[in-house]
């Protein structure tokens, strides 16, 4: 299956995971470009050129934790949520530690799935294909 080039934005600030989710990308053949923000206010600022070039073109699936510095992760998805140029991002929840809290209000802000990361790399590994099936599937707009 031919790897669509969507940009993905990774929001993580632990480098040791940014780390593991790169080569686990590497090991199943994601070949998308990864751009990575290690909190909320860093990757809006990305997105939208605050203070440097807005990344282009938009990265259309973000990779998110909930767990981050400063502006932490549900309240990027909030202002995310209110850009109108950046509404239609797809965004996956990828966290260590879920809670129900968390998980329904990342729901009513439309994230595309809620992942609680596995502690297995080769569990990781087959979330990574898993992902990489699904977006390879479905349409994104351009």
């Amino acid at each position: 299956m031919k790897s669509k080039q969507a940009h993905i934005l990774l929001v993580e600030d632990n480098p040791l995971d940014v780390a593991t989710t790169k080569r686990a990308f590497l090991a199943q053949g994601v070949e998308n470009p990864i751009h990575v923000a290690q909190n909320g206010k860093i990757a809006l600022d990305m997105l939208l050129g605050r203070g440097r070039p807005a990344l282009w073109p938009i990265p259309q699936i973000i990779l998110l934790s909930l767990d981050l510095p400063g502006t932490g992760g549900l309240e990027f998805l909030k202002e995310l949520r209110n850009s109108p140029q950046l509404k239609a991002c797809m965004v996956f929840v990828m966290t260590s530690q879920g809670s129900e809290s968390d998980m329904t209000e990342a729901y009513e802000l439309n994230v595309a799935g809620y992942i609680v990361k596995p502690i297995q790399y080769s569990s990781f590994l087959e979330t990574i294909a898993t992902l990489h099936s699904f977006w390879n599937l479905i349409e994104l707009p351009n």
